[in-house]
């Protein structure tokens, strides 16, 4: 299968208003990149486990003992480029970022020929809903309680959780250019170099 680049949207599942992003990305970028650029797009700190599921198989950094029920096949992430495992318009799969937190996103394959404008980076943010939830804020029911504590100055947790999260919380705003900003560092970053990058002071 040819080269080509996906517009992908993901959702984060179990939340109203809807909180999303559409990207895009090569289409042969492996699932262990793809978890690095939905970490961003969705703008989580990628401080926990996480799992891809694609036609009924599990696809992980680093599969752990503890998480795999007998007859389950989980695979490493790495080896498997998106292209191999996604390739018709409209297919749908998971991603699942924390297992406490449970961030569970549908993930589904907009366009699979999409074609760069000029000014265009290869991975790309094009558009989406809502702030991110926060990690560790404690899943879905967690996220409520936040999101409700933060609005009001009166709550007994405001206090706490504005110094917990540093800032106050807008759970409508999202800086599409502050996300395309980290992408453009972690493109340089991930890149190929002429010397591997340890060796480079």
């Amino acid at each position: 299968m040819a080269n080509k680049t996906y517009v992908l949207r993901i959702e984060l599942k179990e939340i109203k208003p809807v909180i999303w992003r559409r990207f895009i990305v090569p289409s042969d970028i492996t699932l262990e990149r793809l978890h690095d650029i939905i970490q961003i797009v969705m703008g989580f700190n990628d401080s926990h486990l996480h799992e891809f599921k694609i036609d009924g198989r599990r696809y992980t950094e680093e599969p752990d003992p503890e998480y795999i029920e007998e007859g389950d096949e989980i695979l490493e992430e790495g080896f498997f480029k998106l292209k191999d495992l996604v390739k018709l318009k409209g297919a749908v799969f998971e991603y699942l970022y924390d297992f406490g937190d449970y961030w569970d996103h549908t993930v589904i394959l907009e366009r699979t020929n999409y074609k760069l404008k000029q000014y265009d980076l290869p991975v790309m943010c094009l558009a989406g809903k809502m702030a991110c939830p926060p990690d560790d804020v404690g899943g879905v029911s967690g996220y409520y309680e936040f999101c409700k504590a933060m609005m009001d100055k009166s709550h007994t947790e405001h206090k706490s959780y504005k110094i917990w999260f540093g800032k106050l919380y807008k759970p409508d705003f999202l800086d599409i250019k502050f996300i395309n900003d980290q992408l453009l560092k972690y493109i340089r970053w991930s890149r190929e170099r002429l010397m591997p990058y340890e060796f480079i002071y």
